[in-house]
């Protein structure tokens, strides 16, 4: 299976990771490492996301750890491309 793999490195929870999807609808997958692996080899996985119909896509990170997308085609038809972005955390109040 083809994929788009974005390392994400290190992330706190609570970070929001910004997905922009050019091109047709897509699978997005916000995993850790170890789902990643299973997921390459074709095993059951665990992620957060899903069918992206619109772009961008906002992802919370559930916690902190290394952390990756994926946007893959699978079961649908074109092309995409993709990038990523940890939206910046809102200022502290005053």
């Amino acid at each position: 299976m083809k994929f788009i793999e974005h390392n994400l490195g290190y992330q706190q929870g609570g970070e929001i990771v910004e997905v922009t999807l050019v091109g047709n609808t897509a699978n997005v997958r916000l995993m850790d490492g170890v789902n990643l692996q299973n997921y390459r080899s074709g095993r059951q996985h665990r992620y957060w996301g899903g069918l992206a119909t619109k772009s961008p896509v906002n992802l919370q990170i559930p916690h902190a750890g290394n952390w990756y997308v994926t946007v893959d085609m699978e079961g649908l038809q074109g092309s995409v491309r993709s990038s990523v972005r940890i939206l910046p955390r809102p200022l502290p109040p005053l």
